[in-house]
């Protein structure tokens, strides 16, 4: 694809931009949970933290020209896809019948961890065929 590189550079300011914004708001226990920040007691920790480390490492890895980059590329976007989705079953699940609203926040990191799986799978690479020597066809 052509513009697959920046379709996954933008993603992946999507993701670490939602990585600071709120998640989910628990009503009965008066606590919102971001990516990276929970206010209350419960201890949420920081569950954004590896979507944004592997929203910036894949970042330079759409920036890079390289075999090796684009391959590696996909297996951070697979990881991050992955937590993605670790973070939306945990956060948006009920505990006790104490069900969170879940923020568009939460969605758009799934949405956009899938969109960089999708575009780090087409890289726009220029491959030159590579030279036959004599009497090797």
């Amino acid at each position: 694809m052509k513009y697959s590189q920046w379709i996954g550079l933008f993603a992946a300011a999507v993701v670490a931009a939602v990585c600071f914004m709120p998640w989910i708001i628990v009503p009965s226990a008066h606590v919102e949970v971001g990516g990276l920040s929970s206010a209350g007691t419960q201890n949420f920790g920081k569950p954004g933290l590896i979507n944004l480390t592997c929203a910036i490492v894949a970042a330079c890895l759409f920036l890079m020209p390289k075999v090796w980059a684009k391959r590696t590329n996909m297996i951070i976007c697979g990881l991050n896809v992955a937590w993605a989705f670790r973070n939306y079953s945990l956060m948006g699940r009920c505990y006790l019948g104490d069900c969170p609203v879940i923020r568009g926040a939460l969605y758009g990191l799934v949405l956009g961890a899938c969109i960089m799986l999708i575009m780090s799978l087409f890289p726009d690479m220029k491959i030159t065929p590579a030279r036959l020597e004599p009497g090797k066809e």
